[in-house]
């Protein structure tokens, strides 16, 4: 399945149907009057977060999505049926934003079940009936309907995780989530593996919590450079983020001011989260390069370095102990229940 993080739709919600112009006719009945029925309520657009989905690629596919209108009233004071709601089912951490040039933020489902009607449905006209007074005892008048709404809307993505995983390509970011879930991250000896932002499940200590590893910052990021800054949308919720710095680079410290840079270009508060940094692939350095890396690491970041090395293992379990340390108590208790769930697979319409 292709990863779409945004995408453009069209949304409109159906009209309201007409009333109807109606007069009583019964064969030996000496008085008659108005008996047209008021028309139906169209249908809403609503929006609403499901489980098992995690890209908007579906909506490439199909761009405009219309509610049914109300159907018109009818002799007998009897009203029109109602429009059927449409319902666009939509991963969680969708967010529905305005086609204006601000892109103003106008829902955002956080939630699995959320529902929030962003179109509401054009009420009913009223039949003749409802216009009879005491000297008007045959309107022939009608309420046609309240007009449909309709709307350009963007929704853009942004991943559910309680950590992120920054730091430059070839960081090891992939095998680090690789070696902790079941995640099967793409792994390779170039630049820009990573192409799209990966999740997965860490069970750790009787607890789990999500992880989400993004493709990696170069310099000029917030520019376009590379694959852009655009994914760090996906660790815009995160509690915490785990820093990767590759201990075969030249310079760690210069490793870690880039990606810090492409941080607070991005903002959004992303250099106001809590920071891990980790120094990787310790396995093919000696304990005394380890030891030096490290100190220059922690100088230049201003806190605690954990060694890791996320091919063999080593440090790992650190890493994780200092995840949950900063995820708190919001991290889920794994229970022996919740081993081999089968996923539920929804459809986005």
């Amino acid at each position: 399945m292709h990863f779409l993080d945004q995408a453009k739709i069209f949304v409109r919600s159906g009209g309201g149907g007409p009333g109807a112009v109606s007069f009583r006719r019964e064969k030996f009945m000496e008085y008659g009057g108005p008996d047209g029925g008021n028309g139906g309520k169209g249908g809403d657009i609503i929006f609403e977060a499901v489980a098992g989905l995690n890209t908007l690629i579906d909506f490439r596919y199909t761009q405009h999505f219309r509610a049914p209108r109300g159907h018109g009233g009818s002799g007998a004071n009897r009203t029109g049926g109602g429009g059927d709601d449409l319902v666009i089912k939509v991963p969680v951490g969708t967010q529905v934003l305005a086609d204006d040039d601000e892109r103003t933020l106008l829902a955002d489902l956080t939630k699995i079940g959320q529902r929030v009607v962003f179109l509401r449905g054009g009420d009913g006209g009223r039949g003749n009936a409802s216009y009879k007074t005491s000297t008007n005892r045959a309107p022939r008048q009608h309420g046609t309907g309240w007009p449909y709404e309709e709307a350009w809307v963007w929704l853009r993505l942004k991943l559910l995780a309680d950590a992120g995983l920054v730091g430059l390509p070839n960081a090891g970011k992939s095998t680090f989530i690789n070696q902790v879930t079941n995640a099967q991250a793409k792994v390779g000896a170039y630049a820009f593996t990573t192409l799209r932002p990966q999740l997965g499940v860490v069970r750790h200590k009787q607890r789990e919590f999500v992880v989400a590893d993004i493709p990696g910052l170069i310099e000029g990021a917030a520019e376009g450079a590379g694959v852009g800054d655009r994914f760090l949308g996906h660790i815009e919720r995160c509690q915490v983020l785990l820093h990767l710095v590759d201990a075969n680079d030249k310079d760690v410290a210069e490793s870690y001011r880039i990606v810090r840079d492409e941080l607070e270009n991005y903002g959004a508060g992303l250099t106001d989260k809590r920071v891990i940094v980790a120094l990787n692939k310790i396995d093919t350095l000696d304990d005394e390069l380890i030891a030096a890396l490290s100190a220059e690491l922690e100088e230049a970041s201003g806190g605690e370095v954990i060694p890791i090395s996320g091919a063999s293992g080593v440090g790992v379990d650190w890493a994780l102990d200092k995840l949950l340390e900063a995820i708190g108590a919001e991290a889920g208790a794994v229970s022996d229940d919740d081993e081999g769930g089968d996923a539920i697979e929804w459809s986005p319409v």
